[in-house]
């Protein structure tokens, strides 16, 4: 069952939507992209699997999201959110180890914010699709805070990626020990797949969500 909670951000509060499955082993607190919140069809299908696994999950809106803004806040209020959410996550859920991480934007969020200073209770972060750069403009800037990271981060991405050329970030993950990279043959930054794939987004889906629950269950 999922339930609606209030999270404080100190500079105003933000939806979360809590989903603890019987049995559940990890919480991850679930960040969303750039361009749609919380309640956006891959966040709800990508928590509804992960439940299915033993993830419990604490998606969250960042502030421009709750006030139907277009445009996304300034890195220090979307960082204070994100620490926000896991101080949340931590209290309503005191006996679940925390992940964090997010979709697109919101991974890389969670993953500066633990660049500045370790997220509190935080085992590992997970990436759904991280943007490297813009589609069509290859570069490695947005990569370089991820050294700084102290605790074991999953990427998970595919080949068809256009915000995250695969021959730019293994370089700087293969750099990194405490990062694993988990690749998805034909995977759009959507996690969408072509009808030649033969399967389906869903099976695609499972298959994440089965690679982020046993990655999970190998941290210390």
């Amino acid at each position: 069952m999922t339930r609606e909670i209030v999270i404080e951000t100190g500079r105003g509060e933000v939806a979360g939507l809590l989903h603890i499955p019987p049995g559940a082993s990890r919480l991850l607190v679930f960040a969303h992209g750039a361009g749609a919140g919380m309640r956006h069809a891959f966040m709800e299908s990508a928590a509804s699997v992960l439940a299915d696994n033993g993830i419990a999950t604490l998606r969250y809106q960042f502030p421009y999201m709750q006030k139907q803004s277009g445009r996304p806040d300034p890195p220090a209020v979307l960082h204070a959110t994100v620490r926000a959410a896991v101080r949340a996550a931590a209290a309503q859920a005191p006996d679940l180890p925390l992940l964090a991480g997010g979709k697109s934007m919101g991974g890389r969020m969670t993953s500066q914010a633990a660049a500045e200073e370790p997220l509190e209770g935080v085992r590992g972060i997970v990436f759904f699709g991280f943007p490297l750069h813009p589609a069509g403009s290859p570069a490695s800037a947005r990569g370089a805070h991820l050294s700084r990271v102290t605790v074991p981060m999953l990427f998970l991405q595919g080949t068809r990626d256009k915000l995250a050329e695969l021959d730019l970030l293994r370089p700087i993950l293969a750099e990194i020990p405490r990062a694993t990279l988990k690749v998805f043959e034909g995977a759009d930054h959507s996690f969408h797949l072509l009808k030649s794939a033969g399967r389906s987004d869903q099976e695609l889906l499972e298959e994440i969500a089965r690679t982020v629950a046993d990655w999970a269950g190998s941290l210390p």
